[in-house]
């Protein structure tokens, strides 16, 4: 092993670690996923109803956010990483981890907020 390696400027082992695990995760959900909506659901989920009728399980909202939570961080950090590869400035790399965490709490909010809303309308049906 070459000991001349050096981590990237800006990259803890923290976050280092949160790429690898979220990656891992995504792989766990997205097979749970693949399995329970290709193969156990009849047909699959083909129609709005279907799905309504998927996330009145709680533990579907669940796993459903979670698949959010690890894709939008692991995909976030890995941009992040690319920009590290480019060696920005001290200024640049903070406005854009602000930029990156602006973005990633929007699209978490909108996820969780559109996964909550598809449940509620499982009252409606």
């Amino acid at each position: 092993m070459d000991s001349s390696y050096q981590p990237k400027t800006g990259e803890t082992t923290g976050l280092w670690l949160a790429k690898i695990v979220s990656g891992l995760l995504i792989i766990i959900i997205l097979c749970i996923h693949f399995v329970v909506n290709h193969l156990v659901a009849e047909e699959g989920l083909l129609s709005f109803q279907d799905v309504v009728r998927y996330y009145q399980n709680p533990i579907v909202v669940v796993m459903e956010v979670a698949f959010l939570l690890f894709v939008v961080s692991h995909s976030l950090l890995g941009v992040r990483s690319i920009l590290l590869d480019l060696k920005p400035s001290r200024t640049v790399l903070t406005v854009a981890n602000w930029f990156l965490m602006f973005v990633g709490v929007g699209a978490i909010a909108y996820g969780i907020w559109l996964a909550l809303t598809v449940a509620s309308y499982g009252t409606n049906l």
